[in-house]
């Protein structure tokens, strides 16, 4: 290619390791809809044996049990980070946290202010929340260390 034309090729934003900030938001994303199929998989088959548990809290108990691994799925293939455990689990823990009083947020605007229908809440709620969650564990849980 002429050196004019390579002077018009932007090259992809990137972190300081090299890996462009689209590729690892495709992989955010797989690593998430994994995650939320296996909840799904998991939480309904606990919930059909009827173990006497209330539902919400085997609900909840299936949710906390994907924590760990896809904070490694995330750190390792997401961000490709070298953040210390000690550091960067706590951070991303702390993201989900804030994630769910997000979404507790912008369901209540979605539904209760704005009317909307169930389906564009939804997807307005996730977009959001799983957007702003990417951001932060990129920037700051999961950030290069120094």
């Amino acid at each position: 290619m002429s050196i004019s034309l390579e002077s018009l090729v932007q090259e992809p934003a990137a972190d300081a390791r090299g890996v462009a900030v689209g590729k690892q938001l495709v992989i955010f994303i797989c690593i998430g809809a994994s995650a939320a199929g296996g909840y799904l998989v998991l939480s309904n088959a606990l919930i059909g044996l009827h173990l006497g548990i209330d539902n919400w809290l085997v609900s909840a108990l299936c949710y906390g049990a994907f924590i760990l691994p896809v904070y490694l799925a995330h750190r390792r293939f997401s961000f490709q980070s070298d953040a210390p455990h000690g550091r960067a689990l706590p951070r991303y823990v702390g993201v989900q946290l804030c994630g769910l009083g997000l979404a507790t947020l912008f369901s209540y605007l979605a539904y209760r202010l704005l009317a909307l229908p169930t389906l564009s809440a939804s997807v307005i709620v996730i977009g959001l929340t799983a957007g702003i969650n990417f951001m932060v564990l990129r920037l700051w849980a999961f950030a290069r260390s120094r």
